[in-house]
């Protein structure tokens, strides 16, 4: 069992490793978005285990139960028995537990380095989408569908939608009903989980909320908040003191307008005559028909619910105004591109259908695809089919693109150039186009081929009666002149 300032020390000790991970973690540069951002995970792992360290250091050092301070006494008192004491325990813990093996903190946080360096793992903790690229773009393509299947919503484009989804004073306030609240909620939670995923270490984002919520209640009670201004200030104006007002009769002294504004107010019925009218307003005086009052209260808390919501959705757009701008940039430049070719592609089609003989249009001398048809232009550009490669090897044949000349060095073309000149093809001679460089090569690969071959003459070794070590030749022409 550990000690209390066992258990002080090994949390010390993970709170230093820990700022020394987070320390090399923010040393390293980054390149792209998504090394940032899975980098800002990862100290955000961190920073999170440092904080639970540094909470549980806080209730050793507060020492509530008082443990920490009868430790201190029984070790200045009597230190030999408290240490004795501690190692018996020590012996009975080994005892009962000697097939446990204990881990040090070093190989503990290389695991952990070792796992949060793990794409697979980090694909699990950061979910992103193929679209937002690590937090770059925001993909509402969800929040837009459900906008424009509102009921007296005016249908807009996604590049408008992405300018204008935060204006919500442009919206009539009778559209805004149950379903216009659920596209909010969609709206809302996309865009706070957006914020957490691609901005880790915002830990102000929770009290920044609460602090809009508060915000909000302040201009809701003095009727400013943008949007709402006008509908509070007539519904306030339209209301009727009932109590003034002894007997229905007198409301009819009102006039039609006034007594359907106050209806509407109310949230009641407002057709029908004047005298229906007024025995209607009149009956909501009693207790028998506190329901009006009731569904005036809903009606009240459903917008102020909505307005909120509004309101929230406002302030976190404000926090990713450049990732709109880049997701608008970079939309446009995808319909620029997809227009440029479909332009191309009808351009094409005309000329084909003007053309009597079917040959298809191709003033760029593009590759034709499996269709019979010329490839789109950026496809071309993409393949870098516009640079051509020359091999004198396969008789002059140029070649279209690197792919295709790295891929002719294997192909029967340049397989039966090398046997024409006596040379094998193989990998000495990857990327040799003239016959000049080959020859020159192959001298060279034969040249040092034979220095390294054994020769019977000069290798072998021979061994006469005296026990000198003569070669092959020596030996021969000493044994036929008679000297050995």
């Amino acid at each position: 069992m550990e000690t209390i300032f066992e258990i002080q020390r090994r949390l010390h000790e993970e709170c230093d490793r820990l700022v020394m991970a987070m320390s090399e973690e923010l040393m390293i540069p980054k390149k792209t978005t998504k090394e940032k951002v899975l980098a800002d995970h990862r100290i955000k792992i961190y920073l999170e285990r440092y904080q639970t360290c540094s909470k549980s250091l806080l209730e050793l050092y507060q020492d509530k139960d008082g443990e920490r301070k009868q430790e201190i006494t029984n070790m200045s008192v009597n230190e030999f028995k408290e240490f004795y004491s501690q190692f018996n325990g020590l012996i009975e813990f080994h005892s009962n537990h000697g097939n446990n093996v204990a881990v040090p903190a070093s190989i503990e946080f290389d695991k952990l380095k070792e796992q949060l360096n793990d794409p697979a793992y980090l694909a699990e903790v950061v979910k992103f989408s193929d679209v937002e690229n690590y937090g770059q773009y925001l993909d509402l393509h969800e929040c837009y569908d459900n906008f424009v299947n509102l009921k007296g919503i005016d249908k807009i484009d996604y590049i408008t939608y992405l300018s204008e989804f935060n204006k919500f004073a442009d919206i009539p306030r009778k559209q805004k009903n149950l379903k216009y609240k659920g596209y909010l909620q969609l709206l809302h939670d996309y865009l706070y989980s957006f914020i957490t995923r691609s901005r880790p270490l915002f830990f102000e984002l929770e009290h920044t909320v609460k602090r809009n919520e508060l915000q909000f209640e302040d201009m809701w009670k003095n009727g400013i908040v943008p949007g709402w201004e006008k509908v509070r200030d007539v519904d306030d104006d339209a209301l009727i003191n009932l109590n003034e007002f002894g007997k229905w009769e007198d409301l009819t002294y009102l006039g039609l307008d006034r007594l359907k504004a106050a209806l509407q107010a109310l949230g009641m019925k407002c057709g029908g005559t004047l005298e229906e009218r007024a025995q209607r307003l009149f009956a909501s005086k009693d207790d028998k028909n506190q329901e009006n009052e009731r569904k005036r209260m809903m009606n009240l808390n459903k917008e102020k619910d909505i307005a909120l919501l509004e309101y929230k959705i406002a302030k976190l757009s404000e926090l990713v105004d450049d990732q709109i701008y880049e997701t608008k940039i970079n939309l446009q430049r995808k319909q620029a591109r997809y227009t440029l070719d479909e332009s191309d592609e009808d351009s094409m089609d005309e000329e084909e259908s003007d053309d009597d003989d079917g040959i298809p249009y191709n003033p760029k001398n593009l590759p034709l695809g499996y269709d019979g048809k010329p490839i789109p232009y950026w496809l071309y550009k993409l393949h870098q089919l516009h640079f051509t490669y020359e091999c004198e090897i396969c008789g002059n044949y140029k070649y279209n693109g690197p792919k295709a000349f790295q891929n002719h060095f294997s192909e029967w073309r340049h397989a039966h150039g090398m046997r024409c000149l006596g040379i094998p093809n193989t990998a000495h001679f990857a990327n040799i186009t003239k016959i000049e460089d080959a020859l020159v090569l192959w001298d060279k690969v034969k040249e040092q081929t034979f220095s390294k071959m054994w020769v019977p003459a000069n290798e072998e070794e021979f061994e006469d009666s005296r026990g000198n070590i003569l070669s092959k030749k020596v030996y021969l022409d000493l044994q036929k002149q008679g000297l050995l």
